[in-house]
Order: C-alpha cells, then sequence, then structure tokens
C-alpha cells in the first residue's frame, strides 16, 4: 500500500463504520463482509474478490491502534481524502499539497514563509516527506514508502476448517483448502480428534515487505462413524455377547477399523459394561508414538421374545439362583 492510498482511500467507508466505531465494532464488521465476500462463497465473482482484499486491506489498518492513528491524522491533514500533484499544484476541488502541509513548518496556506515543496523528479519524495513527520528516515527501511516510520506488520493468522470421514481421521489424510484465494496443502495427522485445531506455521497472511507471515489454523470436524469412536489414541467398540456367553466365558470375534477382526476372550462372569483391551489394535504409530489399542465394551443382550423352552430355562436358573441377592452391594453402599 502506498501513501498516496491512504489519502484516497476511506477505509471506514469500507467496512462501513463510523469514524469514532471501538475496536469490537471494527472487527465485527470485517468478519461480516469477509464471510460475505470471501472466494469460497463467491467462485469467479472478480469484483466480490477485489472487495474482498479491499475489505482486508482496511482492516488491516482500523485494526492496529498505531497505524489508525496514524491514517486518522494523514486523512485529517488532507480533509478526508484530497488528491495532491506535483510542485505543489491544488487539484480540482481540494488544497494543494502546499497548502495543506504549510501549517505544519510555520507558514500559512499560500503565504510567503518557508514552504515545503514537493518534487516528482530528484529530491525528496511524497511518501518520504510523510515517513519523516511519523518517525522515519527518508528512503530508509523503517521510512520506506507506505511504511509511515513503522516496521512491516507481521501477518495475521487465517482460520479454516475441515470435515474428514472417520476412517481418514484415524489413519491420517492429506487436504487441500481455499485460503484467502489461494490453495493451502496440510497434512492432518493420525487420530485427530473432532473439534481439535491444528496449527501450520507461517502458511496465513504474508506480512508487509518481508516481515514473517501468520499462521494457518485448521479446525477438524471429524465425521462420527456407527461401530467405531475415538479415546485419545485409543478405538473404542462396543461389543453385545449373549447371557450365557457372559456367564459361561467365550471366545469373540470382534471387527476392526482396517476390516478384518480380531478374536477376544471374554472371561466367565463379566459384567455388562467391563472393558476389554487389545493391545495395539487402536490408532497407528505416528512418529515415535506407540500405536493405541483396541478397548471392547461387553455388554450383555437381553433377549426381547424368548420360546417356551428358552423361558423355562431362564425359570429354572432364577429357581436355581433365587437365594443370591445381587442387590445386597448397593444397599450396603447406600447407607454410608
Amino acid at each position: 500500500m502506498t501513501g498516496q492510498d491512504w489519502f484516497e482511500k476511506d477505509f471506514y467507508a469500507t467496512l462501513g463504520v463510523p469514524k469514532n466505531a471501538d475496536a469490537a465494532a471494527i472487527k465485527k464488521a470485517y468478519r461480516k463482509l469477509a464471510r460475505t465476500l470471501h472466494p469460497d462463497h463467491n467462485p469467479g465473482d472478480a469484483a466480490a474478490e477485489a472487495k474482498f482484499k479491499d475489505v482486508g486491506e482496511a482492516y488491516a489498518v482500523l485494526s492496529d491502534p498505531e497505524q489508525r492513528q496514524q491514517y486518522d491524522a494523514v486523512r485529517a491533514m488532507a480533509g478526508g481524502g484530497a488528491r495532491f500533484s506535483a510542485g505543489g499544484r491544488q487539484s480540482a476541488g481540494g488544497a494543494g499539497f502546499e497548502d495543506v502541509f504549510g501549517g505544519l513548518f510555520g507558514a500559512g496556506a499560500g503565504g510567503g514563509g518557508q514552504r515545503v515543496r514537493y518534487s516528482s523528479q530528484g529530491g525528496a519524495g511524497f511518501e518520504d516527506i510523510l515517513g519523516g513527520l511519523f518517525g522515519g528516515a527518508a528512503g530508509g527501511a523503517a521510512g520506506s514508502a507506505g511504511n509511515f516510520g513503522r516496521r512491516p506488520r507481521a501477518g495475521v493468522d487465517l482460520e479454516a476448517t475441515t470435515t474428514l470421514p472417520f476412517r481418514q481421521a484415524v489413519a491420517g489424510s492429506t487436504v487441500t483448502l481455499s485460503v484467502d484465494g489461494r490453495s493451502v496443502t496440510a497434512r492432518i495427522p493420525p487420530g485427530v480428534r473432532d473439534g481439535q485445531k491444528i496449527r501450520l506455521r507461517g502458511k496465513g497472511r504474508p506480512g508487509e515487505a518481508g516481515a514473517p507471515p501468520g499462521d494457518l489454523v485448521i479446525a477438524v470436524k471429524v465425521e462420527p462413524h456407527p461401530v467405531f469412536s475415538l479415546d485419545g489414541r485409543d478405538l473404542r467398540v462396543t461389543l453385545p455377547v449373549t447371557f450365557a456367553e457372559a456367564a459361561l466365558g467365550a471366545q469373540v470375534d470382534v471387527p476392526t477399523l482396517d476390516g478384518s477382526s480380531v478374536r477376544v476372550r471374554v472371561p466367565a462372569g463379566t459384567p455388562s459394561g467391563r472393558t476389554l483391551r487389545v493391545r495395539g489394535r487402536g490408532v497407528a504409530a505416528h512418529g515415535t508414538g506407540a500405536a493405541g489399542d483396541l478397548l471392547v465394551v461387553v455388554q450383555v443382550v437381553v433377549p426381547q421374545r424368548l420360546s417356551d423352552e428358552a423361558k423355562a430355562a431362564v425359570e429354572q436358573f432364577a429357581a436355581a439362583t433365587a437365594d443370591a441377592d445381587v442387590r445386597e452391594d448397593l444397599r450396603a453402599r447406600a447407607t454410608t
């Protein structure tokens, strides 16, 4: 951005906020416009893309207290947007360069005192003079065109969202995102959780004049799976078993995420809700980390309908275990 831009562009009008708007109002207006004008929502619309860039330019200045103060001062000098021409001549409908800046150095507009002159060739340029007003050396790094005596501003962080199927979230995936009008490829590590945010250093908005870029923060949404769920680096699955299998013990096949199965021993007397662990069958190892486990949660299934023969067998079992009080421990703990 050049110094002349600050005279010609009304950043408050671009964001649709008054000149006395506070930082919160400026941020709110920017976010609303950025969402509406973002290239992802307006593919192929050159006008929307240009407005999106204008909004970003305006916010970059008005969101920085130092830049905003300097911008307001420059705009006030120009009466809100005068243009200046070489040689100090007055532009149509506005004050000339010398008339505006004469008062700063003790000379009245059009008076006979010392006057600041603008030279289009040789000598100090328009933006070099502005740089000196705000503490920058003419032609130096801190006072170069458009910097107005400040250091180049680092790029801002950007945010993006991606949605992954459950299997891709477990195995890891590479995604390509449209960010700020450009494509960014990101590697999502295995075992990413729903709602987790991943920061990519240096992938945000570029900084000014070689200043470091911002970061890209990716919020990951993971689609649920009908059978499996993530528990850290472990996979969790609910295993239905019959009463007989839970009471007498059994060897049961349990499905795994890769499409195969693993045989699990259900010990005799296993209650509903007990978790059995299968080592190394969770989220695959990444880097130096160990693979997670498969957590098998036992669920004893009660039949909804019984044949006459099955009902008679259950009644016989109930009679054989009538002396057992399964709620004795509950009552004892309830009175402590």
